[in-house]
């Protein structure tokens, strides 16, 4: 078993980046997750909302790894439950793989919280519990993938950060259109008036 854990600050306050996470994909920076599925989402009596996500993925495993562990395909299915607290202002995330679990088991837990110093930005906490089993070079293989998963937690950053910038975009465009459509109608108002 090998564990990787890593902290991340966002310059950025915790509900943008929580609704970044809840749309980060599709994404340029993890062209790997195809697919997301939700397949319950609720709102329970304390205001906080739960959802449950399944996600295809294309595997990029090395050929080694795919060798070792006699596996020939590539899509793989995670299941995501998350936890969103408005008034604790905690997001709690929670994967694990759903295919391959017989020979690797990978757990990802990841929490958003506000800066205890700075509240406009946002720390990231993320931890991922990585187990090889029944396969001979079974510690080589977990610290590959622990590898793999830390140059993927820089890419879901950088994810994090588009999403960001897509959605900071789209409210300046539905600004920019409701001055348009007031300046427009007050127009409008006025021609009638006279």
């Amino acid at each position: 078993m090998k564990i990787w854990t890593s902290e991340h600050v966002f310059d950025h306050p915790w509900q943008t980046v929580t609704t970044a996470a809840m749309q980060k994909y599709p994404n340029p920076m993890n062209p790997s997750v195809v697919g997301v599925d939700v397949l319950d989402r609720s709102v329970d009596s304390n205001g906080k909302l739960h959802s449950h996500r399944l996600l295809s993925t294309e595997w990029g495993m090395p050929a080694l790894v795919k060798s070792i562990i006699g596996a020939s395909r590539s899509k793989t299915y995670i299941e995501e439950h998350s936890v969103v607290d408005p008034v604790a202002k905690t997001m709690e995330l929670k994967s694990s793989n759903i295919t391959f679990t017989n020979m690797v088991s990978v757990d990802e837990r990841l929490v958003y919280k506000p800066h205890p110093q700075e509240p406009e930005k946002t720390v990231l906490t993320q931890e991922a519990i990585i187990s090889v089993k029944g396969v001979s070079l079974s510690s080589y293989l977990e610290g590959m993938m622990a590898n793999t998963i830390s140059v993927n937690a820089n890419k879901g950053r950088d994810a994090m950060e588009w999403v960001i910038g897509k959605l900071n975009n789209e409210l300046e465009d539905l600004k920019a259109s409701t001055r348009a459509s007031m300046r427009t109608s007050m127009a409008a108002a006025a021609f009638v008036e006279e």
